[in-house]
């Protein structure tokens, strides 16, 4: 049975005033919900608030804010006891190490300005003699440079984290399920002790209730220490997977990030700085997580099988947006897998209110087509028809309000919220299942429309259909999102 992940907070304690920066990443998204089931009063720090709106409860309080402009943290902080730092900057372009560093500057000068009595931190861990990578070497300056703020730094520092949508789970994942052979350079046999998601969030949540002290770090890990040889290994035998894994001692961990983008391709801009980071250990050597924390950490098996079994659950908690990191820069459209699915993502800006931009998302398709290339759709339709699919025959129910369960062309509705969402699950012949979703999130100047396509390959012809089409699907959804903006704000329904 799973364990509930709680905020531990003693009986009878006042619940601290909480600031969370990263709210829209992997591990600040998981977080808030954490903290808002156990009461805890909290404000979430966002450059673009409405793409954290529907991800908050009513609850908790979002402000605008920028780690690079310290006046914006000074109206974040005020009135804040206990502050969490969950962002970096390996996203970006550029060194992030400066843009981390000035990160880290503005944040703590601010939290001791406000009065904040601890800033609780999640950094990476290393262990050994090995010279660090940039991006361990980042983590941990990173914390030094919020202790050197004066406030109370509460870090934890932790080896490969399990769990859907974790980079560095996905990147091993994305290794086992698309290599039946893989060539194992050096690094795979470097040893470990990965945590599970769950745990992590456990660690985040009790360090809201530590004693007040002076700055402690702790590292943190699994029950387990394993190689990442292991990891795939284990991954292998619960996807059920047969999987051979030869080791080449020669490969180092940059020819090995250049072979990664290759395989990877959606990983490789930032998997190059991960892979570099993988000759270091990263095993707990120092127990004291285990003696101030009421928390056992689960062992790789268990951890794994979690991140299996709730990678459909991890997708619907970050669909909404990409993490965002301290400079701002996201991928590509298409730039994003989150476990076996390939995302492309688009949004557009319009200039009428969220009801008046939804209007063309609750009519598309049937008898009014898809706004943009809708003999292109048609043609699709003929295709799925010959090879024994339903095509586009069916059109829709009801032309402007469609409802769950309804029969949309070769689509179905699977999730509908008036004025806001809709969500198609494609009922086509494909090698693989895909779904086609739009989001309209409310602004001060309009409504921001989000479009997101999505695709679970089921083998090898699934993953050629996806990139093959590529182009097309840049095209068509690119095209389609346009044209609803436009029948949008010309009033066209």
């Amino acid at each position: 049975m799973k364990r509930a992940v709680t905020a531990h907070e003693p009986r009878g304690e006042e619940r601290p005033a909480v600031l969370l920066t990263g709210a829209t990443g992997y591990i600040g998204g998981r977080l808030v919900s954490v903290l808002e089931s156990a009461g805890v009063p909290l404000r979430c720090l966002a450059r673009q608030p409405a793409a954290l709106a529907s991800r908050v409860s009513p609850t908790t309080e979002i402000v605008t804010g920028d780690l690079l402009d310290p006046a914006s943290l000074e109206r974040a902080l005020t009135g804040i006891d206990v502050a969490y730092y969950l962002v970096h900057s390996m996203g970006t372009h550029g060194d992030y190490r400066d843009t981390d560093r000035v990160a880290a500057r503005n944040f703590g000068e601010a939290a001791r300005r406000a009065g904040v009595r601890r800033i609780v931190y999640l950094g990476g861990l290393a262990t050994g003699n090995e010279p660090l990578s940039k991006h361990l070497s980042s983590r941990i300056e990173t914390g030094q440079t919020l202790r050197d703020s004066g406030v109370p730094v509460v870090e934890f520092r932790a080896s490969v984290v399990i769990g859907s949508g974790s980079l560095s789970f996905e990147l091993i994942r994305a290794l086992v399920e698309r290599l039946p052979v893989m060539i194992c350079p050096r690094w795979v046999s470097t040893l470990a002790q990965p945590i599970g998601i769950d745990d992590v969030l456990a660690y985040l949540a009790a360090a809201l209730h530590l004693p007040d002290a002076e700055s402690r770090t702790f590292e943190i890990g699994g029950a387990d220490q394993a190689s990442y040889g292991d990891v795939m290994r284990e991954y292998a035998r619960q996807r059920g997977l047969r999987r051979v894994m030869i080791s080449v001692p020669l490969l180092t961990p940059r020819l090995s990030s250049l072979w990664l983008g290759l395989v990877t391709p959606v990983y490789a801009r930032v998997g190059r700085e991960l892979i570099d980071g993988l000759k270091n250990r990263s095993v707990v050597t120092d127990p004291a997580a285990l003696t101030a924390f009421p928390i056992r950490p689960v062992g790789l098996r268990d951890a794994i099988g979690r991140a299996i079994r709730h990678e459909d659950r991890a997708f619907a908690l970050t669909r909404w947006s990409d993490a965002r990191s301290s400079g701002g820069a996201t991928g590509s459209p298409a730039d994003t897998r989150i476990g076996s699915k390939l995302i492309d993502r688009r949004q557009i800006h319009v200039a009428v209110d969220a009801d008046r931009a939804f209007r063309p998302i609750a009519g598309i398709g049937g008898e009014r087509g898809w706004y943009f290339g809708t003999w292109l759709w048609r043609i699709r339709g003929a295709v799925d028809l010959l090879m024994g699919g339903v095509g586009m025959r069916r059109g829709r129910r009801d032309p402007d309000a469609p409802a769950v369960g309804d029969t949309l062309d070769f689509w179905r509705v699977e999730a509908y919220e008036p004025g806001r969402r809709l969500r198609l699950a494609a009922e086509m012949k494909l090698p693989g299942r895909a779904w086609l979703e739009f989001e309209v999130v409310p602004g001060a100047d309009g409504a921001v429309v989000h479009q997101t396509a999505v695709f679970e390959p089921a083998g090898l012809s699934g993953l050629l259909y996806w990139y093959g089409l590529m182009p097309v699907h840049a095209v068509i959804f690119g095209g389609m999102l346009r044209a609803i903006a436009r029948r949008a704000q010309g009033g066209r329904a």
